[in-house]
C-alpha cells in the first residue's frame, strides 16, 4: 500500500491524469484545424486515457477500495465498500474538444460508515489550478460589494425558472443591504470549473437542477464545503453518494451569507 496519505494521492491522481490530457489535446495541433470527427476523436480519447491512468493508479496504491468511474463498468458490489473513489477522468469533455480551459479532473473518496466526503481534488489542467481539500483556506469567502453577484448554471440545462428567481434574490439582497448590484449569470463549463469561479471570487452561486451523476458532483462538493461554501441539495437537503444507481437529482452551491435568500426565491420562483 502506498504510503501517501488519502489526500496526497487524490492531489498526484488528478494532476497526472490532467497532465495526461494536455499532452493527449496539444498532440492533436491547434483546435482551429479540428473538424467535428477530430474532436470527437480526442474527446474519446481524454476520457479513456485518463480513467485508465486514474484506476490503475488506484488499484496500486489503494487495492482494497471501490471505484465508480464515469467511463468504468459499474456494478453493486461498491453498494457494500467500507471506501468509495468517485472520480470523472474528464469533466467538461466538450469544452475539452473545443480546445477551452473549463474542464476538470475529479477525484473524491466518500467513506459510507461516515457519510462523509474526504480526499476531494478538482483539477483544472489548462488553467494550471488544482481546488483539494488540502487546501488552506481563509475562515469564511469574501462577499462583492462593487459588483452583481455572479451565478453559475448549466449552459445547456439552465434551471427553467433561474431567472425569475435571480430577481427574486436580486430583490430581497438589496432589501436586506447586501447588495445593491442584482444578480448575472456567467458561462463556465464543468462542474469543478463552475465551482472554482466560487473558490476563486468571481461567482457566489451556482444551481442545477435537471439531475447528474455523481462522479459529477463529488469532488467539487467536498472542495465548495472545505472552501466555506454551502453545498446541498436545492431544497437544503445534504447530498450522500453511493447509490445505485448514482443519480443525484438537484445541486445548489451557495455563499454563507446569501444561502438561504437564495432558497427560498428558487423554491418561490419553481411554484410560479
Amino acid at each position: 500500500m502506498s504510503q501517501l496519505n488519502d489526500q496526497d494521492l487524490s492531489i498526484l491522481i488528478a494532476q497526472q491524469a490532467g497532465q495526461l490530457l494536455l499532452t493527449l489535446r496539444d498532440s492533436f495541433g491547434n483546435p482551429s484545424s479540428w473538424d467535428e470527427e477530430k474532436a470527437t476523436s480526442l474527446r474519446k480519447q481524454g476520457d479513456r486515457l485518463a480513467h485508465e491512468h486514474l484506476a490503475a493508479t488506484l488499484l496500486e496504491h489503494r487495492p482494497d477500495d471501490a471505484l465508480l468511474s464515469e467511463e468504468g463498468a459499474d456494478n453493486e458490489s461498491r453498494l457494500d465498500a467500507a471506501r468509495l473513489w468517485i472520480v470523472d477522468p474528464l469533466d467538461g469533455t466538450w469544452e475539452y474538444g473545443q480546445g477551452r480551459a473549463d474542464f476538470a479532473v475529479h477525484v473524491a473518496l466518500w467513506e459510507p460508515e461516515l457519510k462523509k466526503l474526504s480526499a476531494c481534488t478538482v483539477d483544472l489542467p489548462a488553467q494550471g489550478l488544482c481546488r483539494s481539500m488540502g487546501d488552506v483556506v481563509p475562515d469564511e469567502p469574501a462577499f462583492p460589494t462593487d459588483r452583481p453577484v455572479r451565478v453559475v448554471a448549466s449552459r445547456n440545462r439552465p434551471p427553467v425558472f433561474l431567472g425569475p428567481a435571480l430577481e427574486i434574490l436580486g430583490a430581497r439582497m438589496a432589501t436586506a443591504g447586501i447588495s445593491q448590484h442584482g444578480c448575472e449569470l456567467i458561462d463556465v463549463g464543468s462542474v469543478g470549473a463552475k465551482v472554482n469561479e466560487l473558490v476563486s471570487g468571481r461567482a457566489e452561486l451556482y444551481v442545477h437542477e435537471s439531475g447528474f451523476y455523481e462522479w459529477d458532483v463529488a469532488a467539487p462538493y467536498g472542495v465548495a464545503r472545505h472552501y466555506g461554501f454551502i453545498p446541498s441539495h436545492i431544497d437544503g437537503a445534504e447530498i450522500e453518494f453511493n447509490h445505485m444507481p448514482p443519480w443525484v437529482s438537484s445541486l445548489m452551491v451557495s455563499h454563507p451569507l446569501i444561502v438561504d435568500m437564495a432558497r427560498d426565491a428558487l423554491a418561490e420562483a419553481s411554484r410560479g
